[in-house]
């Protein structure tokens, strides 16, 4: 079966997380994805960022980095050094053959090479131009440089995130980064729709802030609504109690009580039926008012009670509940398996003979995703795309 997006080209001029999380979404569902890398840096930074490095056949270290090859399949990688005259008229002529651009370089960085949005749609009317920053291209810190953490500060989740008394605290991967990439596609496909029926690109402009600022969802809002600064929780919720981790008599638990009926077969479960008639535990409003001594008590039972035993028991009852894997035990799973959520692509690269990776959790009935290229050599498709020497050889 054919792609959603066969027919699709992207001329790839991100690195790092955010550009790369987009094209390669946008690959496995079809696009050609030409990612350009700089010669004189040794390609994308994060082919550095290890270990873990994929070992080659000689058993040496290889230039792809497992934070490298998370987000940089189904792409063919050449080498341009676009500060050259040189570079950057192949730039402009793979442009031409392209639908789309993306770039994540500080703002205004590519006008002194005429590769800015504003040259490159004035010569290419068609394109679809997407410019990736830690701030965005207007504002008064659009020359700031923006990394994920930065991100995460400066739009409040790591405010959000951590226990009570401790520090604040940044999501462990590199979230702002994913969401503005999954951001940025998402205004990539909209922005081709509208080409498609007008002839007319256009250019994007998200920033690592502002989606990061989106994502705040209901937390955000609360503030909003309110004016009352939130409050860090560690694993609670802030509008539904109880629903955290608690501990059990042999490691933890995950309970996500998520109405009043719920609590209700809960709480007669823990053999406290007495708290779900009780005002103060009755309704959603209530526990969450009065949620210090719920927590308390809630945990005071369940940590007498295995793990097993509390799922077993609450997923008969209907009431959410579930473990807190380990990522060993998240890829050993028959859900995972069932899923495809870790995929194994097959390169020369590796001495095992081929990469495992995670794979891409939408799944289209008509048009799949499609695992076609595996993470790509600095250059390795120089001769395929334009008829220069491997940089591998």
């Amino acid at each position: 079966m054919s792609g959603a997006l066969d027919g699709l080209k992207i001329l790839d001029l991100s690195r790092i997380l955010a550009g790369p999380t987009c094209t390669q979404l946008l690959g496995d569902l079809g696009a050609e994805i030409i990612k350009v890398e700089n010669p004189k840096t040794g390609g994308d930074d994060t082919r550095s960022w290890g270990p873990p490095f994929v070992t080659g056949p000689d058993g040496q270290p290889t230039d792809m980095s497992a934070y490298f090859m998370c987000a940089n399949r189904n792409k063919k990688s050449v080498t341009l050094d676009i500060g050259t005259k040189e570079g950057q008229a192949v730039i402009k002529h793979l442009a031409a053959k392209c639908d789309v651009v993306i770039e994540n370089f500080k703002p205004g960085a590519l006008k002194k090479f005429g590769l800015d949005h504003e040259t490159m749609l004035r010569d290419f009317p068609h394109l679809v131009y997407c410019s990736i920053s830690g701030f965005g291209q207007t504002g008064p810190n659009a020359q700031k440089p923006g990394y994920d953490l930065m991100a995460q500060g400066y739009g409040g989740i790591m405010s959000l995130t951590g226990a009570p008394d401790g520090e604040p605290m940044k999501v462990a991967v590199g979230i702002a980064d994913v969401m503005c990439g999954m951001y940025a596609a998402t205004g990539i496909l909209a922005a081709l729709r509208h080409r498609d029926r007008t002839g007319e690109g256009q250019h994007i402009d998200i920033a690592l802030v502002d989606s990061q600022i989106a994502w705040l969802i209901n937390e955000g809002v609360n503030y909003l609504t309110s004016g009352e600064r939130p409050q860090r929780r560690g694993n609670g919720h802030p509008n539904i109690a109880p629903y955290q981790v608690f501990e059990s008599s042999d490691g933890h638990v995950i309970v996500a009580v998520g109405n009043d009926s719920q609590f209700s077969r809960f709480a007669e479960w823990l053999d406290l039926a007495d708290l779900a008639d009780n005002p103060q535990y009755a309704t959603n409003p209530a526990r969450l008012e009065n949620r210090a001594v719920l927590t308390s008590v809630v945990q005071e039972r369940l940590k007498r009670l295995s793990t097993g035993t509390v799922i077993e028991g609450l997923e008969k009852l209907g009431v959410p509940v579930g473990p807190v894997h380990r990522l060993d035990q998240v890829f050993s799973t028959d859900q995972v398996a069932a899923r495809e959520m870790k995929i194994s692509m097959d390169t020369e690269r590796s001495n095992k003979g081929h990469v495992e990776l995670i794979g891409n959790p939408l799944k289209l009935s008509r048009t799949p995703v499609s695992y076609r290229l595996p993470p790509p050599a600095v250059g390795q498709h120089n001769e395929e795309i334009f008829g220069l020497p491997d940089e591998t050889e």
